[in-house]
């Protein structure tokens, strides 16, 4: 019976995992399209240095989570077939996912602060 529950848990944390996966991917390929839409080449930064300082701050740290995710949901391609691997894999795509998140968020926060620095200095 125990053995049955075990299994039964590990097949649920895959399926959970791999729907995890492929939200972890429509982020990465969202925010990644969203930065490439917003920062064309010729635009110059405006604004006081404060704000340009925050505004490359949230860049950075938005292209470093994206970095952190892209790496873990690389190092995640595909379900080991031993338990405790399987438990690494899933570990793997949840950190995936979660700096997927955090990538957005900055790409929210960036995007926020571009709205409310055109409403102040309009």
């Amino acid at each position: 019976m125990l053995k049955h529950q075990m299994r039964r848990d590990l097949q649920s944390l895959k399926r959970q995992a791999r729907r995890d996966r492929r939200v972890t991917l429509g982020l990465l390929a969202g925010v990644l399209a969203a930065w490439t839409r917003q920062l064309s080449p010729g635009d110059p930064p405006a604004g006081p240095g404060v704000l340009l300082a925050l505004s490359v701050g949230l860049l950075t740290a938005s292209g470093a989570a994206w970095l952190m995710a892209a790496y873990f949901a690389v190092r995640a391609v595909r379900p080991r077939s031993e338990p405790v691997e399987v438990l690494v894999w899933v570990t793997r795509v949840s950190r995936s996912k979660e700096w997927a998140f955090c990538s957005l968020a900055a790409y929210v926060a960036w995007h926020l602060l571009q709205f409310v620095s055109a409403l102040l200095l309009a």
